[in-house]
């Protein structure tokens, strides 16, 4: 096996141009099919990425599509020309095609190769992450409406093996492939495997199977034992009281300092759960409401925010992780938020995404763990609410925030505007939330967080893994096409010579003007 090296090719390869291969955008097919006929439509969407495979099928009438869509026929190798769907590897080989016919989207440049190139060999060729980089470099137009030039591919340099080489190459690189499919296939399994396991583990947790439940505890060592529905009267008592000592700030600073106690007639008590419709709970909890929880809950502040911006770090939905705080992606705000307005962070707020395009976003909730230095805001597209309790309270109001029944039903309540996801605030706070005895809170969330650090750690060795999958699947592309996955055979036709041939007989055939030219002239003649 030899491989290029500078001036030195594998034997019997060539240097030549992609459009001396393929026809670059073919007109269309030669037989078109009659206008009530069916063929396949392919839109972007039914293009795998990195796969090479295409969903064909869709099926259209002809007279439907045979204009302002690309055409194509069997065999045909479709590349897309616009961002991202390029650099996402959206090729795919024409194939399985109804009556050998397609048409599809605007955003495919089209290959037919010649008699000098095997349609999976191109196939491949355009899947290699160093075409996508060079294609992406020549791409032209405005952001966000990047397209690849078919000049790009006209132009486009490679490196030929003779044919049989190719069906050699093909062979070799699908049957790594087959191998590696059946690896990345195995890992998606572990990843899908992953997610349930950490799914059912809360389910266990909110349901008190996790660990042994207070009330059994006590009883087996003989001792006495603070029930969820104590741990809830203190709540609501120290509720109120975070409530006054807000208020009583609030009116001194605004310069009516109150006179009497008629101003605690003002506070208005939490929504209590309607516990007619929930499932019965392990001995020793009780239900409670997230308003109850919480004795203040408000929106952020819409200040304006930048990542130039001289004032105060500000939380926005990407700071919003599941279950944590990141700070990787900060945003300023343009004013200090002293004098525009808003409320700082503090230990122990919870902030959720109240808006959003995705209904996957809406919710998603984190606690804020510690304090923040300098002072940290929150934007207007999250809630934030002020718990009462503190930690372990705060990791397993979190923990029951994430179940797949609480994910349910706050997605489900999620109206839509504009295409943008809402949720209320009387959403949030309404919702139910089992509450255990404290101590076994803590309990609860050591077991979570042992489970979910080993569900971790195995995330990350499969995600490394799939990394490494990728990485290979891209070496086996570049082998292939250095002239190093598959022997080269003395035997075989150089490429060089075929295309000198097919340049010969190209050059022989009259051109399609003069080949009308003539046969109008005939026709005269008759």
């Amino acid at each position: 096996m030899s491989a290029s090296n500078g001036d030195s090719l594998p034997l019997g390869w060539a240097i030549t141009r992609l459009s001396d291969v393929a026809d670059i955008n073919p007109r269309g097919p030669d037989h078109l099919p009659n206008d009530d006929d069916l063929v396949s439509f392919v839109p972007m969407a039914a293009v795998e990425a990195m796969s090479g495979r295409l969903n064909s099928d869709i099926l259209r009438e002809w007279k439907t599509v045979k204009k302002g869509f690309t055409r194509f026929k069997e065999g045909d190798v479709l590349i897309a020309k616009i961002t991202p769907c390029m650099e996402n590897g959206k090729v795919a080989l024409a194939r399985n095609l109804h009556a050998g016919l397609g048409a599809g989207s605007t955003e495919f440049h089209v290959l037919r190769p010649t008699r000098v190139a095997e349609s999976k060999f191109l196939m491949y060729y355009a899947l290699q992450e160093q075409f996508r980089k060079d294609a992406r470099a020549k791409m032209t137009g405005t952001a966000g409406q990047l397209r690849v030039p078919a000049s790009f591919l006209e132009e486009r340099v490679l490196e030929l093996p003779p044919v049989p080489e190719q069906r050699r190459i093909v062979g070799a690189i699908e049957s790594y492939l087959t191998k590696l499919d059946a690896a990345v296939a195995a890992l998606e399994r572990v990843r899908a495997n992953l997610k349930r396991y950490r799914a059912s583990v809360l389910k266990a947790a909110v349901e008190g199977r996790l660990v042994p439940t207070e009330a059994d505890l006590a009883r087996k060592e003989g001792r006495d034992f603070e029930p969820a529905s104590m741990l809830l009267e203190r709540i609501l008592a120290e509720r109120r009281r975070r409530w006054e000592e807000s208020e009583l700030a609030r009116l001194k600073a605004a310069g009516k300092p109150p006179k009497d106690d008629h101003w605690k007639s003002k506070y208005k008590e939490p929504v209590a759960p309607d516990t007619s419709t929930l499932p019965q709970l392990p001995d020793g909890w009780c239900w409670t409401t997230v308003d109850q929880l919480a004795w203040s809950a408000s929106y952020g502040s819409s200040a304006r925010c930048a990542y130039d911006g001289r004032g105060e770090p500000v939380l926005r939905i990407p700071n919003v992780q599941n279950e944590s705080i990141s700070l990787d992606d900060l945003k300023f705000s343009v004013h200090p938020l002293g004098i525009v307005g808003g409320d700082a962070l503090a230990p122990g707020d919870f902030l959720v995404i109240r808006t959003n395009g995705s209904r996957d976003l809406i919710a998603r909730a984190a606690v804020v763990d510690r304090p923040f230095a300098p002072t940290h805001y929150f934007a207007s597209y999250l809630i934030r609410l002020r718990l009462v309790l503190e930690s372990p309270t705060w990791y397993w109001v979190l923990a029951v925030w994430h179940t797949r029944e609480m994910r349910r039903r706050l997605e489900a309540e999620a109206a839509t505007s504009a295409g943008q996801y809402n949720i209320r605030l009387s959403s949030l706070t309404r919702r139910a939330v089992p509450l255990p005895p404290l101590r076994e809170q803590a309990r609860i969330n050591d077991a979570l967080e042992s489970a979910s650090s080993a569900v971790d750690a195995a995330a990350n060795t499969t995600g490394a893994s799939m990394i490494r999958s990728n990485r290979l699947r891209q070496s086996i592309l570049k082998w292939a096409f250095e002239g190093k996955l598959v022997d080269q055979d003395p035997n075989d036709e150089s490429a060089s010579v075929l295309l000198e041939r097919i340049r010969a007989e190209r050059a022989a055939m009259p051109s399609r003007k003069s080949r009308k030219t003539s046969n109008h002239q005939t026709e005269a003649a008759k």
